[in-house]
């Protein structure tokens, strides 16, 4: 059984990622801040025949996320890695606090470089593995109001891309998702000035996710996006 590690798995995109992966046959490893949010969803994949495990890790500002990263492929291999964690700072750049911008750098995109530090030993190890990472839209679009998640997300498609150069030489890919609006929760406290049911859902997002894991070792996708038929809102 293919073992796969959701790193962010409270979120929309998360829980719903980790039940499909759960329902193609994956053992999956839940991580996330809240211990009590992974093992509900950990339960709900139980429930349905499916196996999961459930991990505490706060991404925010940790030294030893590659060593409890590691420790987790350690223990029940790792053939994919999801990271799916992400904060939102929603303000101009002249307005963005300096802790704002450290919280959006830390977990969009530092949380992420660690994680990954985190399997690489593993995946060379075994010869193979895929690593996908979640950006956004708005790596490539700008939007007022979004510069620190911008700036984040725009280095994440960076680092991906430089890290599938160096590790393909180990059979490990490594795919980007960048979509565009998604109805989660980093929506909440943000005027959206539009009808929320026309942005995609986290279901469509993880479809997307698993269809990418799912692909043949000798094929990979550098970068997905995929954005509302609306457009990227």
């Amino acid at each position: 059984m293919q073992r796969v590690i959701v790193v962010g798995a409270t979120g929309g995109i998360g829980s719903s990622t980790a039940i499909l992966f759960a329902s193609a046959g994956f053992r999956v490893a839940l991580v996330g801040r809240s211990l009590d949010k992974v093992e509900d969803i950990a339960a709900n994949i139980r429930s349905k025949g499916g196996e999961a495990d459930s991990y505490r890790l706060d991404l925010m500002g940790s030294e030893d996320i590659s060593e409890k990263i590691a420790s987790i492929a350690a223990v029940g291999g790792v053939d994919v890695l999801v990271n799916l964690a992400g904060v939102a700072s929603v303000s101009s750049l002249a307005e963005t606090s300096l802790s704002s911008w450290r919280n959006c750098i830390d977990i969009n995109l530092t949380s992420v470089f660690q994680a990954v530090q985190g399997v690489i030993p593993k995946m060379r190890e075994q010869k193979g593995g895929t690593i996908i990472n979640v950006a956004s839209i708005a790596a490539h679009n700008s939007f007022v109001n979004w510069g620190a998640y911008s700036v984040s997300k725009a280095g994440l498609v960076k680092f991906s891309e430089i890290l599938s150069l160096e590790e393909k030489i180990n059979g490990i890919r490594v795919m980007v998702i960048s979509p565009g609006a998604v109805d989660t929760c980093l929506w909440h406290d943000v005027d959206v000035g539009f009808d929320r049911t026309i942005m995609l859902s986290p279901d469509v997002v993880a479809q997307s996710i698993l269809h990418a894991a799912l692909l043949p070792p000798s094929a990979t996708i550098q970068e997905m996006i995929i954005t509302p038929s609306a457009g990227a809102l």
